[in-house]
């Protein structure tokens, strides 16, 4: 049993996460061991795991999936941007370097050897491991230092499906361009595809996949619906509609609803931290770039960011700053979580990320931040507003609390709260509680449901992920992909002309 395959996306966002949770969970369903692996994401939502290392935040959700512990090696390498044009170099869970992309083009080949040694072990502790790609297998440019695409199929021997987004239209050009952009031994892999994001009658759409098949010699596995209100911990901003501006929800138990402003910073992380509050009836959530935007929320939320004080300089830019100011004066509510919380201290001392040095904060807080640099990776427990909070650190940041009164690791003075801690607005008591008293500060009639649990909507979800494979996936030749591992040399055709400089 060869017992791995490769998921692969005509683009970024054509829907490799999503069918790779959705194979995890329909596996997971049927009894098997079956593990999700990304060798490297770029990504600003992480997560960390019960060892304290830190991953991307999309293989945790597929961890999930498959009903199994996530760790660090599902996803060895992590690149989280920065302001500067460099990213951290996130390894095993620990982060080494910080580098610009030609000094992390140098390391790949390292990385890569890391990566297969995480994938075999993976391998040899699960039935199946089922991988994910990134970006697209057709970056040219890249593939001779690729290491999440086919320089993975091809060093771990993996079958390929290719997923394509018809929503975004052009998706058989897009399929049979990542095609023929491949060389001879790269296309040996790619097996079948997969048409993501569909919406219309099937029946105009077959003689296109017979036609796909035809020119390809790789049947379509699937042809998987749209799914709308699918949240699912996006990797990146390109899927920021996920967590906010949905008009799917339920309404309000009470007379008002909620509405929440959500500053969108540039190096926006963790914004996945949203989604439970979006899960709520009657809680309307929104992103916010300008002053006027955060006039009439009941709650402004400053959330992570990979760049502290970069985003604070443009906060203020933007005119922020007195927007806020002026709303705390008149006992309007505030949280601020990681990065956002450390925006709020009277100071900021930065030698590590921005290297600005000493910064002035917004002063909202008794509070004052000083960067360290070792990162800080951990899974506190806690408790407010009498209820237990389980939730997340992963920061540079080192807060010093000197007033107000306590609020989980940070603290809260009148209408402004901040914390270190993702996650904690997960936790459904605590977040029934939070949005009570932002309710009783905005003077908004709002009553919390008593009823909703984000854990079981979560797992809804995902078992909707898995019911989309099973319905819609040609499930048999998924089995003999996964079973039988690459397709035998000669029994697909090469489909010119193939990388530039390749032999076909």
């Amino acid at each position: 049993m060869s017992n791995a395959l490769l998921v692969a996306g005509t683009t970024s966002d054509a829907g490799k996460s999503v069918v790779t949770a959705g194979i995890c969970r329909w596996l997971a369903r049927q009894g098997v061991r079956v593990a999700p692996f990304k060798a490297q994401n770029m990504s600003l939502n992480s997560f960390v795991t019960a060892d304290g290392a830190e991953i991307g935040r999309a293989q945790a959700m597929q961890a999930q999936a498959a009903r199994v512990e996530p760790e660090a090696a599902m996803n060895p390498v992590l690149l989280k941007p920065g302001a500067d044009g460099r990213s951290q170099v996130v390894l095993l869970g620990r982060p080494v370097a910080e580098v610009g992309a030609l000094d992390y083009r140098e390391r790949k080949p390292v990385l890569l050897e890391r990566a297969l040694e995480c994938l075999a072990d993976l391998r040899g502790r699960y039935d199946v491991v089922v991988c994910e790609g990134a970006g697209s297998p057709a970056e040219i440019n890249l593939r001779d230092r690729d290491i999440a695409n086919m320089g993975l199929a091809t060093a771990a021997a993996l079958p390929v499906v290719v997923v394509g987004d018809i929503d975004r239209g052009g998706v058989f050009a897009a399929m049979y361009g990542t095609l023929a952009l491949l060389s001879a031994e790269d296309q040996r892999h790619v097996a079948g595809w997969f048409v993501n994001k569909f919406r219309g009658d099937a029946r105009l759409l077959a003689p296109g996949l017979e036609m796909l098949h035809e020119l390809t010699g790789r049947p379509v596995l699937g042809t998987l619906p749209m799914l709308p209100g699918l949240w699912l911990d996006a990797e990146d901003s390109l899927d920021l509609s996920t967590v906010a501006d949905r008009a799917d929800g339920p309404g309000p138990l009470g007379a008002d609803v909620l509405r929440v402003a959500v500053v969108r910073f540039p190096r926006l992380s963790n914004f996945t931290d949203m989604d439970a509050l979006a899960q709520e009836p009657g809680v309307l959530v929104r992103w916010a770039t300008r002053p006027e935007e955060l006039a009439d929320a009941d709650l402004v939320v400053l959330p992570g960011t990979r760049a502290t004080v970069a985003d604070l300089a443009w906060l203020r830019e933007r005119g922020l700053e007195p927007a806020l100011k002026a709303r705390v004066a008149a006992g309007l509510p505030v949280l601020g979580v990681c990065g956002g919380y450390q925006m709020l201290a009277h100071s900021i001392v930065d030698e590590v990320e921005s290297k600005a040095g000493a910064v002035d904060g917004l002063g909202l807080l008794p509070t004052r931040v000083r960067f360290g640099v070792e990162k800080v990776l951990a899974r506190p427990v806690g408790e407010a507003f009498g209820q237990r909070v389980e939730g997340y650190e992963i920061h540079h940041g080192v807060v010093t609390v000197e007033g107000g009164s306590p609020f989980l690791d940070g603290c809260r003075v009148g209408p402004v709260w901040g914390t270190t801690w993702h996650g904690a607005l997960e936790n459904d008591g605590f977040r029934r509680e939070l949005l009570r008293e932002v309710a009783e500060l905005s003077g908004r009639a709002f009553v919390p449901a008593p009823d909703t649990s984000f854990a079981a909507a979560r797992e809804a979800r995902l078992d909707r992920l898995g019911d989309l494979i099973e319905e819609h996936a040609d499930t048999d030749a998924l089995w003999k992909l996964i079973e039988g591992g690459v397709p035998a040399a000669g029994s697909l055709p090469f489909l010119p002309p193939g990388a530039p400089g390749s032999d076909a």
